[in-house]
């Protein structure tokens, strides 16, 4: 959202994904004096010129209007919003659209080769701050929860709602906590769990979800149920090693640290 440093971009999470003020977007990257107005005209010209309805991406949400009311605005998600840039004829989107399409080029390319994404994925998070030891733990955790997921859509668990179970059951027998408490125990809300993890909560994370794994395709496990008393079984094993070093550390693995923060404060240091 750098691109719209200055302009207030009003915004609502629903089903948990941010939704965008859509007329907010239109006054910070065109001219136009009136962007409701703008915003209506482009919904015919793009009808009639791509046979496309703009509306029909869009979603009506009551948000904080200039004199302190609830209204009404229509609103689009993030995918929503970059299709609708894209229709905009104005000098101000065009670095937009230039970043869109160099994310567009890039998606291409890591189709074909996807070594290229492991490799930019490991570059994000040195550009972050995480030092090496801890980035290759992160995309070997990467990989085992791909394999872990796999094994459930080939096993009957439907994503999302099936998935968010198991993961809970893992964390659960691992950490004694679901991941919805970690993220409160670490003061997140919609950053990745995973992301502020240290060295221990990564590698019990793993042994968890690599357990699981290997426990469904011993046992060629079908269905939700059986899948539920895996992700236990396999959490359990990592909550039993976890319990172990703690007893020998006389502290908890379980924390409410954020490692990211940690590792910026070393580098402020």
């Amino acid at each position: 959202m750098a691109l719209f440093k200055g302009k207030q971009i009003r915004k609502i999470i629903y089903q948990n994904e941010w939704w965008f003020s859509v007329v907010d977007v239109i006054e910070a990257l065109t001219d136009s004096v009136n962007a409701r107005d703008y915003w209506f005209r482009m919904k015919v010209r793009v009808k009639d010129e791509d046979g496309f309805e703009p509306s029909t991406i869009c979603r009506q949400f009551k948000l904080v209007a200039p004199d302190g009311k609830m209204r009404e605005t229509d609103c689009a998600n993030t995918e929503g919003l970059f299709r609708i840039v894209q229709s905009i004829p104005s000098p101000k989107a065009e670095p937009f659209k230039r970043w869109l399409a160099k994310v567009g080029y890039e998606r291409v390319q890591e189709i074909e080769d996807p070594e290229l994404a492991t490799k930019r994925t490991r570059m994000l998070y040195k550009l972050k701050g995480y030092p090496k030891d801890w980035i290759e733990k992160r995309m070997r955790g990467i990989t085992i929860r791909e394999e872990l997921t796999d094994e459930w859509q080939k096993r009957g668990a439907r994503e999302q709602t099936d998935y968010e179970i198991l993961t809970s059951e893992i964390s659960k027998a691992t950490f004694g906590i679901t991941p919805k408490e970690y993220k409160k125990l670490k003061g997140l809300k919609r950053q990745n769990l995973r992301d502020h993890m240290d060295d221990f909560e990564l590698i019990f994370t793993m042994l968890g979800e690599r357990s699981t794994t290997e426990i469904h395709r011993t046992e060629d496990s079908q269905g939700l149920p059986k899948l539920k008393s895996d992700a236990q079984a396999g959490g359990d094993i990592a909550g039993g090693a976890r319990k172990q070093l703690e007893k020998r550390l006389g502290k908890s693995i379980v924390s409410g640290k954020n490692h990211l923060k940690k590792q910026k404060k070393k580098l402020i240091k």
